[in-house]
């Protein structure tokens, strides 16, 4: 029986979730988190709730779906120890390191990998299941017919979301907010550029709109196909959401899960009724209906894109235009929208630099004698930010409280334990002789691989795609090489994002270039070491196999993959805790050069979207890439360190890589970046992307603050 699996971002939505029927709920804690602006759940009320949704007979599961530092590892230690203890029905997870720690410290934790974990085909949900994991939730980004493989192909549960917001990259490789000031989507902090106001320079002129907004997922009508092919747990996202819209949505499929085989028509019918009082974007069921891989990427960017739709959920209340306490309430006024709330009304809040939503439901209204409407709002919340209506009090319903009255007697919390120390695995002699110490470059084409010859790297890395599959396939002969290289020189790159629709393709293409002689790869997803695996081959993890920290480094060392490119979001404070000694650090294939890729999209833009450059409200330019593997969005000025490269290199970090990937590479470009590098001068306009300051860490940030305003009111030193 498919499991209705509801999100309880807060004690409210949890009542709703169970009232209507939900079958297992998933919650988050204050950290590791990927919802970390949502409420979440207190040490003491999440005991609480255990207790109680296990006493019902339900599940409960909890989100642990972020990426960990190295320095972080204690903290996740004890918290995972407290877990255990508790005792939830599983943990979500999606960092390689959180595997590996409760494979070794907490077995009888159930692990559930998260879709930030980039699950997309059976021969990658079939290694997480050798290495324990009983379920996997997958990729957004996959169609029915993809999905009835997946279940064909393996034994894992399946989990996959049905309705609510979508991601517009290709689940768990975003990294646009970290770009912008390393809030990364990889560590719950997703500042939802996506959501963004952009403005294109088109032929005709400059336009504004929201061009990768998404709408949002809505799988109502599917459900009978996806409960007969067999889907374990149907997933509703929103643990930002008000309880009203937890409620309406879980009612709406509880009541087609449970009626479609009497009347189907109806039954969807039903809830689709259910679901007219959800007040969030347009609805798609995206990559629904396509027969092939390219009919989907030829035309889903026209299901899923519509710039004219505002990045918020719900019905457009204007901004806040004025603000004062009234009888000790924060109150405001608001311009510009079509309705006025009342008393029981859910509104949502968004600060307009984007910094933080905020769902809250209005308590009071006050008339002032202008006959003006002032609507009390949370603390934190000022002119110009947004507001937007979910749901109106005639919506809402009074759920029966799943919580206990009393929390006195729940006191667990995490503990003061030590985290074991991970130690790597030592290098044997010559181990990494196929990964030597110097200069790789990686290109995307053919003629770059010519281009770049000038630098004289030691290694060419060589991406796999549309094209240089045909050139490799094709017009790669013993009596004529494709490349100018030697076999041995040239490493093949794999595209991290491998749908179950392309899986038997590239098998094949992979069986053809280890036959022709190519034994170095570097990969992204755990279905490439699938099929990698007892081939004689090298594998080096690459940048969207994440590893920021020692656990999970020794998680693909059990898979074989003993050397690794540092994901472009990491810094060098924590490259250097989680690789120590010199002989660790020549593991390690360091990017000094890169374009990093922000948004990767699973199909070609819009036909309308007749530009490659755009802007954000700061006047920071990007640029889009629209092609046959789908589309590509990167930052107009690339990411560099190549002033510091001796520099880094004394310090250990030998093997650095100038990556051309998805751009077009001119001899000067070569030249000039030789030359900068051999006068250690840095590139205008270039970003450091979060190597000098890392990930925004809110947790420094307030205790910075908090430091900062004790200093404040002390009394000063009187001479």
């Amino acid at each position: 029986m498919t499991e209705l699996l509801a999100p309880a971002g807060n004690v409210e939505a949890l009542d709703a979730a169970i009232g209507e029927g939900a079958d297992a709920v998933y919650l988050g804690l204050k950290s590791f988190n990927a919802r970390l602006r949502s409420s979440n759940f207190a040490w003491r009320e999440f005991e609480g709730a255990v207790q109680s949704v296990h006493r019902l007979g339900k599940k409960i599961y909890v989100t642990v779906n972020t990426v960990f530092e190295e320095s972080e590892s204690e903290r996740l230690y004890r918290f995972l120890k407290y877990l255990d203890k508790i005792g939830p029905d599983g943990i979500i997870v999606q960092d390689f390191g959180v595997v590996r720690m409760c494979q070794e410290f907490f077995p009888n934790l159930e692990l559930h990998a998260s879709t930030q974990m980039n699950i997309e085909s059976a021969q990658a949900a079939n290694e997480l299941s050798r290495q324990g994991l009983k379920r996997v939730v997958l990729a957004r980004e996959l169609g029915l017919e993809e999905i009835r493989d997946v279940k064909k192909q393996t034994k894992c549960e399946l989990e996959i979301f049905v309705h609510g917001a979508l991601c517009v990259s290709e689940s768990g490789l975003c990294l646009f907010s970290s770009y912008l000031g390393g809030k990364s989507a990889n560590r719950g902090m997703c500042t939802q550029a996506c959501r963004r106001y952009y403005k294109a320079d088109f032929p005709g002129g400059e336009r504004q709109g929201y061009y990768f907004s998404p709408c949002d997922l809505c799988l109502i009508d599917h459900v009978p196909e996806l409960m007969q092919l067999g889907v374990d747990s149907f997933k509703i996202e929103g643990r930002m959401k008000s309880a009203e819209y937890v409620g309406a949505v879980t009612a709406a499929y509880r009541y087609v899960m449970d009626h479609w085989e009497q009347d189907k028509k109806g039954a969807i019918a039903e809830g689709k009724r259910i679901l007219s009082t959800d007040f969030a974007r347009s609805k798609t069921d995206y990559w629904y209906g396509y027969k092939t891989e390219s009919e989907g990427v030829d035309n889903a960017g026209q299901k899923i894109l519509n710039p004219n739709q505002a990045g918020g959920t719900g019905i457009y209340l204007g901004r806040i235009s004025e603000v004062k306490e009234i009888e000790g309430v924060k109150m405001a006024l608001f311009a510009g929208g079509s309705y006025d709330p009342d008393p029981g009304d859910s509104i949502r809040l968004h600060k307009k630099d984007d910094t933080g939503r905020v769902s809250h439901k209005v308590k009071s209204i006050y008339e002032d004698d202008k006959e003006k409407r002032w609507c009390d709002i949370p603390d934190g919340f000022n002119r110009g930010d947004e507001v937007y209506l979910l749901q109106t009090k005639a919506m809402s319903k009074r759920y029966k409280r799943v919580l206990p009255q009393d929390l006195s007697r729940f006191r667990s919390q995490p503990g003061g334990d030590s985290a074991p120390v991970m130690a790597l695995t030592p290098l044997q002699k010559n181990e990494l002789q196929w990964f030597p110490e110097g200069l790789y470059i990686a290109v995307s084409t053919t003629s770059d691989a010519y281009t770049v010859q000038m630098a004289h790297p030691v290694r060419l890395i060589f991406e796999l795609n549309n094209e240089t599959e045909y050139d490799l396939l094709n017009k790669n002969t013993s009596e004529k090489p494709l490349l100018p290289y030697s076999k041995k020189m040239v490493i093949i790159s794999l595209d991290p994002f491998v749908p179950q629709g392309k899986i038997e393709h590239l098998r094949k293409v992979l069986d053809t270039l280890v036959e022709q002689g190519f034994s170095t790869f570097v990969v992204n997803n755990l279905a490439h070491i699938n099929m990698l695996k007892g081939k004689n081959v090298h594998m080096i993890a690459g940048p969207f196999l994440y590893t920021f920290n020692r656990w999970a480094v020794s998680f693909l060392e059990n898979e074989g993959l003993m050397a690794v490119q540092m994901p472009y979001e990491n810094s060098e404070r924590n490259l250097k805790a989680t690789f120590e000694t010199m002989t660790e650090k020549s593991r390690v294939l360091l990017p000094v050069f890169a374009y990093p890729t922000l948004f990767r999209l699973r199909f070609k833009l819009p036909k309308d979207y007749d530009f490659t450059f755009f802007n954000d409200k700061e006047s920071t330019s990007f640029k889009v890439n629209s092609t046959p593997d789908g589309s590509f969005v990167m930052p107009e000025y690339p990411f560099s360190l190549v002033d510091k490269m001796d520099s880094l290199s004394s310090k250990g970090w030998k093997r650095q890589l100038l990556d051309f990937s998805k751009t077009k590479v001119q001899k000067s470009d070569i030249k000039n970046i030789i030359s900068m590098i051999q006068t250690r001068t840095g590139i205008e306009g270039a970003s450091r992307f979060n190597w000098k300051d890392g990930f925004y860490n809110p947790e420094k940030i307030e205790a910075f603050k908090a430091l900062s305003e004790k200093q404040k009111a002390a009394p000063r030193n009187r001479r």
